[in-house]
């Protein structure tokens, strides 16, 4: 397995956070990796989320967990290899809001594709969560 997780601390309020987070068709205003992205059907675990990432072709991922307010999870196969990410909300102190994007990569070819492709799926995770903050920051 291979993972990587990013986390920043943020004073805009979880609800907010997750209004942003949970509106799957929007991604494409605080994601500046993805060139679209679709919901097919409800936000709901088993749906299919469409994406296409800049300068690559579309890939399909299927929503694998939802916690109200707190967690959203999808699941790509790509490869031999299952990419997991999660994104995460908590409250670790009164007025702080902490996000925590994370990947894994496992399977049978993880341990071959994980170091390649990993670093490259997870370099934009500082400039993703910054740009969900600043666009949760503007939602009421």
């Amino acid at each position: 397995m291979w993972e990587h997780e990013h986390t920043a601390d943020t004073a805009v309020p979880r609800a907010q956070l997750w209004k942003a987070l949970s509106d799957i068709d929007s991604w494409t205003v605080w994601d500046t990796s993805m060139e679209a992205i679709e919901l097919d059907g409800p936000f709901t675990v088993g749906s299919r989320v469409l994406m296409t990432p800049a300068g690559q072709d579309p890939i399909e991922s299927t929503i694998t967990e939802i916690t109200e307010g707190e967690r959203y999870a999808d699941e790509t196969t790509f490869n031999g290899a299952t990419l997991r990410f999660t994104h995460t909300l908590s409250t670790p102190t009164e007025g702080v809001t902490r996000v925590v994007h994370r990947l894994e990569i496992t399977g049978p070819d993880a341990d071959q594709l994980g170091p390649e492709l990993g670093p490259m799926i997870t370099e934009d995770f500082p400039e993703a969560m910054a740009g969900l903050i600043a666009h949760a920051s503007t939602l009421t």
